[in-house]
């Protein structure tokens, strides 16, 4: 199920408030950040915020752009109450954007011409998805010290749902599955423009040796489809 317009920027300026309060609960600004190695975590707000006000200026530039545009204001400040504070103008910002400009009004987007569409609207959707993962990356402390792999998580999760007898009902609209909506469908488009890249790049290794392409069919090698 897509979401509405106006349901992606309320959920923007959710996750946004959410982001604020993770860092507001941090120990200190250069505590650093697991799931972006090398970065701290004023690096990740400053990152966050710059990119919302460069695709606020690029969504008022409209569709003719051909290019990114440039994060305007001042730069992030800081201290902590004023980073959070300039935080929430530049989500301000590109809400504000994205509302004047609605859901089809053409956008310039990085992915060019793919599954999709060049508009205001999947910019929303990408918006929020970002947003939605950077919050969980500002809410991690650190690392587990003991290992941690899909088959011990497969393991819990089997065991709570054996032993339990009270699970919770969830609704469409309930915040824990729009947040699965979100983090899957970034999930989704990462394995698509994962997909294009490698197409691209065995189009462009077969145009200059094309003897490549026949070995690749001789080993049963396919172009990529996406997972």
């Amino acid at each position: 199920m897509t979401l509405e317009f106006d349901a992606l920027l309320r959920l923007i300026d959710e996750r946004s408030t959410a982001f604020r309060a993770a860092v507001a609960s941090a120990p200190g600004l250069d505590v650093q950040v697991p799931t972006c190695p090398g970065w701290t975590l004023f690096d990740l707000v400053q990152h966050l915020g710059e990119g919302r006000r460069s695709w606020a200026a690029t969504i008022a530039a409209g569709p003719g752009a051909s290019a990114k545009s440039v994060s305007e204001g001042p730069a992030a400040p800081r201290e902590r109450e004023a980073l959070l504070a300039w935080l929430a103008a530049s989500t301000q910002q590109l809400v504000d954007a994205l509302r004047e400009a609605g859901p089809d009004r053409g956008c310039w987007t990085w992915w060019g011409t793919s599954q999709s569409p060049q508009t205001c609207g999947a910019v929303a959707r990408h918006q929020l998805q970002e947003i939605a993962v950077h919050t969980y990356d500002a809410g991690i402390r650190r690392l587990p010290q003991h290992g941690q792999d899909d088959a011990k998580d497969a393991t819990a999760i089997a065991d709570q749902a054996r032993m339990r007898w009270d699970p919770t009902i969830l609704q469409p609209d309930d915040e824990q599955v729009i947040e699965l909506r979100i983090l899957t469908d970034r999930r989704a488009d990462l394995n698509a423009d994962r997909t294009r890249r490698i197409n691209r790049l065995r189009g462009q290794l077969t145009s200059i040796f094309p003897a490549l392409d026949v070995l690749g069919r001789e080993v049963g090698d396919t172009p990529a489809t996406g997972c």
